[in-house]
């Protein structure tokens, strides 16, 4: 699969040398808090080597790629499209950036736009939509930022740290973003 360039990322496939960099957050409460239930459990050296194994093998319900810094292809994070629908054109949307010095610079915003374009426009897919935790405020904006709309409130669905939150549901359609992207250019 050819990377996808950005001005300071590229999205580039999974790697055996990336398992590495995913066991340093993949066990990292500060990290994980923000993702889902699968994560609430210790991760063990096997469970990442699979993950990153399905995903070079590949699997036509999940399309992942690697964010890497552009310059040297160094593991920043992944960005992965997932229970894809072939037929209703449309995907679930997941990101994580593994690195605490790397959250805050905009790289999340910059995969999620990348990817945008390719599953809009390579894919042809129609829909994009996910989840965030009420709590987790920095992806919130990041997702409105990126163009993704609120379409529900899961109310106090999810639990953590002896707290109940509500689960933000958001999405944006093919058709929306290409409205962005026009008034971006004009």
């Amino acid at each position: 699969m050819p990377h996808i360039i950005g001005k300071r990322i590229v999205l580039r496939e999974y790697r055996q040398e990336d398992v590495p960099d995913i066991r340093k957050w993949v066990n990292d409460p500060e990290i994980t808090r923000g993702l889902s239930d699968v994560f609430i459990y210790p991760h063990s050296q096997v469970n990442s080597e699979s993950f990153v194994q399905m995903m070079i093998d590949g699997n036509p319900e999940i399309k992942g790629f690697v964010i890497a810094h552009k310059d040297t292809l160094d593991y920043i994070g992944q960005l992965d499209l997932f229970k894809i629908n072939w037929v209703n054109r449309h995907a679930t949307l997941g990101v994580v950036i593994g690195r605490d010095g790397d959250l805050g610079k905009g790289y999340g915003r910059e995969a999620i736009r990348l990817l945008q374009k390719f599953a809009f426009h390579t894919l042809n897919l129609h829909r994009l939509e996910l989840e965030v935790y009420a709590f987790n405020e920095r992806a919130h904006r990041c997702y409105l930022a990126c163009g993704f709309k609120e379409e529900g409130r899961l109310r106090e669905k999810l639990f953590r740290e002896g707290q109940y939150y509500d689960i933000i549901q958001m999405g944006i359609l093919r058709s929306e973003y290409e409205a962005a992207q026009q008034a971006t250019e004009s």
